[in-house]
């Protein structure tokens, strides 16, 4: 029998054409973008208004439990701290601009993340 292969999962913030922020969950981030910007992604990118949305940031956590945290926590956030948080994290201004997704590995956090956040 061959071994499971293990996936990652990613908390990821996505900049909308209006200037929103979207923040989820997935094991695949260029297949979720890609649903994202089709319109079958979420409820909140569905309208054309949104689209075309770009990945500007991503975690890489341990577990589908902490991502969610930390995807939960983004969420909480007021639209300020969340741009702290993304500066804070490297993503570069104008998010709008921003030619590649940030990616950062998140090890140590299994359930710190969403007090962290």
């Amino acid at each position: 029998m061959e071994p499971k292969e293990v996936k990652n999962s990613y908390f990821y913030v996505l900049h909308c054409k209006d200037g929103s922020f979207y923040g989820g969950y997935t094991t695949d981030l260029e297949r979720r973008l890609d649903e994202h910007n089709s319109g079958t992604g979420a409820k909140y990118t569905k309208p054309a208004y949104r689209r075309p949305l770009k990945m500007i940031y991503a975690e890489i956590h341990p577990t589908r439990s902490a991502a969610t945290k930390a995807e939960a926590a983004f969420k909480k956030r007021t639209r300020i701290s969340k741009e702290r948080y993304l500066k804070q994290n490297g993503v570069s201004l104008p998010f709008s601009q921003q030619d590649r997704c940030k990616i950062v590995r998140r090890e140590d956090a299994v359930d710190a993340d969403a007090k962290e956040l």
